[in-house]
């Protein structure tokens, strides 16, 4: 692949850049359309249901400081990655190959990238099934995953500006049903009569444990959203670069995170109910299972194209298998049956704890490179390489960083390192990786970031 860039020339199947960074004549979308399409992922019911665990179990002001804290948190990694996501028009699978991990390297990460995708396309289709087959217990459970596994391909077929329309579309029906169920509790009697903001269950405490326990379960969660927004941020046009990425890099993490995570911690202190599946549906009735429904798609598309994109990403590098990326989003959704069919909502638990050390690690290490090895300390080209025949296979620099603080980070996790550790796992690995990731950079001066130095990249290709 060269330095220079064919307009895509099927409408709809090369419009997403799968394998090559996004050429400036393809930006196309305003950044308000893209800030559209990422509000699919902030409005899932998980950050509602964030918010209503934390506070049944730990307290509402503990939980409300949580979400804060992951609000702030996303927001600096997210308009950071961002803005490089935006300068080089590419994701962060691309931006891996040469952020310091070298082509093959970057692909490890891109696969299991994709089966986090997976793993969410699982669950919220498992959420929508079981709302269902609530209503329609004759028909089995599985017959719904199928079908709800199924219905969302069709979705996402068109690529990111299908997914532009369906937000859109699909966004008043969500505020109307949202607002609906928020005026219909005010006239329910409460199940916590007090202050919201004063539950708190015995045994807790405001600040200590109680505290570091919300945080513990945000840091499964931080990692995975500025990932997510690169996908996004790489069609910001230049002449919206800060708008652009302030807006893609902070409104998903306020609606996430700050707004979802509010809301989910009224209704389940009103309610005394952890799972917005069952007080949405104690409201709204049979809207309460179409306003699950209208969510767990919104989310679930944008899960598909994320997912394809990563899956696209691993076989071009390793395999060289090609297909257009309507073909990963069959492999996605079919793999997601399978693991609904698996039940893997019963490994939720250890694939979250997982799923945030590792991306905390990788944000970490795509930034680290980028505003310190790259601008700072002037090593490696100033700018991501992402063509195969200028990069090494592997980068030991980056590879080496993520798995070591993976280990430690998980080990922390699974409380080896005592309860502080345990609850800070997350935010351990991306320190870890981030000064390793530099002492690897300066002892190896660089000398596995390109195999030989391209002659066709553009000034404004530079980062650094």
């Amino acid at each position: 692949m060269a330095g220079t860039y064919s307009p895509p020339s099927t409408e709809g199947k090369e419009e997403d850049f799968t394998l090559e960074k996004v050429p400036e004549h393809a930006k196309t979308m305003k950044w308000g359309s893209l800030v559209n399409t990422t509000i699919g992922i902030a409005t899932a019911m998980v950050f509602m249901q964030m918010g209503s665990m934390m506070a049944m179990r730990f307290g509402s002001m503990n939980a409300l400081v949580a979400e804060i804290y992951a609000t702030v948190l996303t927001t600096i990694l997210g308009v950071g990655i961002c803005y490089y996501s935006a300068k080089s028009g590419m994701n962060v699978n691309l931006m891996a190959r040469g952020g310091g991990f070298g082509y093959i390297g970057a692909s490890v990460t891109s696969i299991i990238y994709a089966s986090n995708f997976i793993m969410y396309c699982a669950i919220e289709g498992a959420i929508m099934a079981s709302a269902v087959h609530a209503y329609l217990p004759i028909v089995p459970v599985q017959v719904y995953m199928i079908f709800f596994g199924l219905a969302v391909i069709p979705l996402n077929w068109f690529g990111i500006k299908q997914l532009d329309k369906l937000q859109k579309w699909s966004l008043p029906i969500y505020l109307v049903l949202l607002g609906a169920a928020i005026f219909l509790s005010f006239k329910m009697v409460p199940k916590y009569e007090g202050s919201i903001f004063s539950f708190l269950p015995e045994g807790q405490e405001f600040g200590g444990a109680s505290l570091l326990a919300c945080i513990g379960i945000m840091n499964g969660l931080v990692g995975i959203l500025p990932l997510v927004m690169t996908d996004y941020a790489r069609f910001i046009k230049k002449d919206e670069l800060k708008i652009g990425v302030f807006m893609v890099g902070f409104v998903p993490m306020l609606i996430s995170f700050f707004i979802s995570g509010l809301i989910g911690i009224y209704f389940g202190v009103r309610f005394a109910e952890e799972n917005p599946g069952i007080y949405f549906v104690q409201i709204l009735g049979i809207g309460g299972a179409m306003f699950t429904i209208l969510t767990q798609l919104r989310i679930n598309i944008n899960n598909l194209y994320s997912g394809s994109l990563s899956l696209a990403s691993f076989f071009e590098n390793v395999f060289k298998f090609k297909p257009n990326r309507t073909f990963w989003v069959v492999v996605v959704a079919l793999a997601a049956i399978g693991l609904m069919l698996l039940n893997v909502l019963d490994y939720l638990g250890a694939l979250l704890t997982f799923q945030g050390v590792f991306l905390f690690a990788w944000v970490s290490i795509i930034l680290t490179d980028a505003v310190i090895v790259k601008r700072l300390l002037k090593i490696g080209p100033p700018y991501f390489e992402y063509r195969q025949k200028y990069l090494y296979a592997w980068n030991p620099v980056g590879v080496v960083s993520l798995v070591v603080s993976s280990f430690i980070g998980t080990l922390a996790a699974f409380n080896y390192f005592g309860q502080f550790f345990t609850n800070t796992s997350a935010f351990l690995s991306g320190i870890i990786a981030s000064l390793l990731y530099i002492a690897l950079a300066i002892a190896t001066k660089g000398r596995y970031y390109m195999k030989q130095k391209a002659e066709d990249v553009l000034e404004d290709d530079h980062i650094a």
